[in-house]
């Protein structure tokens, strides 16, 4: 039986289309439900505060949160006691009766609700230590003590605490432009957080007796304020994190006397709390470009560690335009820095670790911070701060204006394999990284962690490839994401779901939204229109709180690339991408009017003259009728040819001998580029690349026609693994079955 080929029909001087059936019908398997509609019905009107461009409007305001605190660290007992003035300027339009504060060590009080909201099970198998703890011994005590809440004049004001939340009631409403001045003050006893968990603490070493402390959210914090949320006051129930205004800060912390600190900010008296010989150092790092150079030594490391002093000194700091404050400080902290160039100044470098992290830490920490500086900074914006600080913590990985704290330790011997070396390269750029998202492109985490987690894994992938180009990076490809999006559709919930409310993590806000950007920079945008559109979002919204549309207008707004059906699949659903070849069909071509053929006779926008010469496809339906065509031999095409085109002309042209009719099938929820690879006898391969656009009228199906010179031996979709396709057996033609896990 032959098919009557419509889509490839020549006449003299003009081309034009034939068809099987004269009747047009509606497509198997249509849906009224567009997945290209724009995304009115999903994201929130634009206003004078947020533009419809994505970029802050004219009345876009932030609040500012300025800070002074004097601390002091009780190393014996590993407590912390505080006192902070904090000025509140309101710039919102509207007067405030009332401030929120954030105490976050609260979710540690023993009887604190944030703990008791996840499951709990019986364990199997369990250390005696841990029965111990879990069953017979009482919670430690932790949380905030406040001591007093008082206003300039040292008068207290009203307050509640609810949980992880501090209320001030205002004794009048604060209106705009004014300003409100109080102080609080507070103690808490550090958790060990190797025992207790927790995103900071201690963690002690029993072999000397010492601590190392990692200190963070240890203080009374302002919420946000906003035009869209009002007072961000959600409870810290442990996974969605930190939501926070900018401010000054200027911070004494007096600690031992051989203790070495680093901490959010600028030092401000170098001289009173390091040597002349470390100062020489210092100065030293200041010049020094290429390689890291020691303040500390590990041997003068080791002498402090086994000497406790009983003196006391203040480190004083100074932060600007931050939106939080970090310290770690121990008597173990081996301490060095580099410079780093950036725009037309100077930024540093630096890392503390003890002995135990060497020699990993020495050798590649300071370096990795330096990198991580460099490459993100040429997707978003020259790094505007003064330093960034790398902390080595074990089991620790976590961020805040330019100090972060990592994990990644050899040995006892020194040793370290290949997992640990990359698993603490990995998390330094992840961690250095996160002071452009979000301490500067400064997100709400505890509603979206997506729009720092997610953005800043994206550009650790491109980091980790700049820094080794085979480097082992966990998340950003495409087949990497597989796995987790072929997974029960019932344990999964879309991107954008509130950071409490999410099942799997670390796939939902770091891996699958970095592996979505990824996959816009190489497959849907290309490298120039995205980085373009990226950089332009990062420089709109640093030092300001953007929200999910900013970003997805402000990536449509840079680029002119319409990607409403994007951020609908890949960030408000949880389809998954597949699509496969459901039929190949070969044709040959001959000027010869086959029997019966129905043509449709002319519209408005087929005006075409069907009593001219012509050229007809005729499917093949065995290998013997399947021989090669020369299309420019055809006797109608050839006259065509010579009658229209100098014979230097026709050798131009192309030789295509071999056509095919491929339709390809989705089966997956997603709309997304169909890549096409042909492969030829020679084992050439030609490459065919059509937009997501293809599945605009039909969601199932699209048909394409490949005219080729060489006899085509295998199809491929998407052969280099670019759209997380879960299903790559109906991927190739001719079908290869897939071998199974037994196989």
């Amino acid at each position: 039986m032959k098919y009557y080929f419509y889509n490839i029909l020549l006449f003299l001087g003009a081309s034009f289309a034939v068809s099987a059936q004269v009747k047009s019908e509606k497509q198997p398997g249509h849906t009224d439900t567009n997945k290209f509609r724009q995304l009115y019905d999903l994201m929130a009107t634009p206003n004078m505060y947020r533009t419809a461009s994505g970029a802050p409007g004219p009345e876009y305001y932030q609040q500012q949160a300025d800070y002074k605190m004097d601390l002091e660290l009780d190393d014996d007992k590993a407590i912390l006691t505080g006192v902070e003035t904090i000025t509140y300027h309101n710039n919102a339009r509207e007067s405030l009766e009332y401030l929120w504060l954030q105490l976050d060590q609260n979710r540690n009080h023993k009887n604190s609700v944030l703990r008791k909201n996840r499951n709990s099970f019986m364990d199997p198998a369990i250390s005696t230590q841990g029965f111990s703890k879990k069953y017979l011994e009482e919670p430690l005590e932790r949380g905030f003590n406040i001591v007093s809440v008082t206003d300039k004049n040292g008068k207290p004001l009203s307050y509640t605490i609810n949980e992880s939340m501090m209320r001030i009631n205002l004794p009048s409403p604060l209106k705009h432009g004014s300003k409100m001045v109080f102080t609080i003050k507070w103690w808490y006893n550090i958790n060990n957080y190797m025992i207790e968990g927790g995103r900071s603490g201690y963690e002690h070493f029993p072999e000397d007796g010492n601590n190392l402390y990692v200190l963070a959210q240890f203080f009374p914090r302002m919420a946000v304020y906003n035009d869209v949320e009002g007072w961000q006051n959600m409870q810290f129930w442990g996974a969605g994190e930190f939501a926070l205004p900018f401010g000054n800060y200027e911070v004494n912390v007096t600690v031992p006397a051989d203790h070495i600190m680093n901490a959010t900010g600028v030092l401000q008296n170098k001289k009173e709390v390091f040597t002349p010989m470390q100062l020489k150092r210092l100065a030293l790092a200041e010049k020094s470009f290429d390689n890291p150079v020691l303040i500390v030594t590990q041997k003068e490391a080791e002498i402090a560690e086994k000497n406790r002093s009983s003196k006391k000194k203040t480190w004083r700091w100074k932060a600007e335009n931050v939106r939080d404050f970090g310290i770690s400080t121990s008597r173990k902290f081996i301490y060095d820095a580099m410079a780093v160039k950036m725009g037309s100044k100077t930024v540093m470098a630096e890392s503390l670790y003890p002995k135990e992290g060497n020699p990993l830490w020495e050798q590649y920490s300071t370096r990795v911070v330096a990198h991580t500086l460099k490459s993100y900074s040429s997707h978003t914006f020259d790094y505007p701060y003064p330093k960034a600080v790398s902390v080595n913590a074990e089991d620790q990985g976590m961020e805040y204006p330019m100090i972060c704290w990592n994990y990644g330790r050899p040995d006892k011997t020194g040793n370290y394999s290949d997992q640990i070396k990359y698993g603490m390269i990995a998390v330094i750029i992840h961690e250095v990284g996160h002071n452009y998202f979000p301490m500067i492109v400064n997100s709400d985490e505890r509603q979206w962690s997506w729009m720092d987690e997610g953005l800043n894994t994206f550009l650790q992938y491109l980091t980790e490839k700049s820094f080794q180009k085979d480097f082992p990076s966990r998340r950003g490809p495409a087949r990497l994401i597989i796995p987790y999006m072929s997974g029960d559709q019932k344990s999964l919930e879309p991107i954008m779901t509130n950071s409490e409310s999410i099942s799997q993590f670390g796939n939902n806000a770091y891996a699958k939204p970095a592996t979505a950007l990824n996959i816009l920079r190489e497959t849907v945008m290309g490298k120039e229109l995205f980085d373009y559109a990226f950089k332009t979002y990062a420089n709109r919204w640093k030092f300001k709180h953007p929200t999910p549309e900013d970003f997805f207008r402000t990536m449509e707004d840079a680029s002119a690339v319409d990607l409403d059906w994007f951020w609908r699949g890949w960030f408000y659903t949880t389809d998954y991408n597949d699509i496969g070849i459901k039929e190949v069909k070969q044709f040959t071509i001959s000027d010869q009017l086959p029997e019966n053929l129905e043509v449709e006779k002319p519209s408005r926008r087929k005006r075409f003259d069907l009593t001219g010469p012509m050229v007809f496809a005729v499917e093949a339906t065995s290998a013997e009728e399947l021989k090669t065509t020369k299309v420019k031999e055809i006797g109608t095409l050839k006259k065509y040819l010579e009658d229209n085109f100098t014979p230097q002309e026709i050798a131009a042209l192309k030789n295509p001998n071999y056509f095919y009719q491929v339709t390809f099938n989705k089966p997956g929820g997603l709309v997304m580029p169909l890549i096409v690879d042909l492969v030829f006898e020679d084992d050439s391969i030609e490459n065919h690349r059509f937009p997501a656009q293809v599945w605009q009228m039909n969601d199932n199906e699209t048909t394409k026609t490949f005219a080729t010179e060489k006899k085509i031996k295998k199809i491929f979709v998407d052969g280099n693994f670019e759209t997380a396709d879960i299903d790559f057996s109906n991927n190739t033609w001719p079908k290869v079955e897939v071998q199974s896990k037994f196989d």
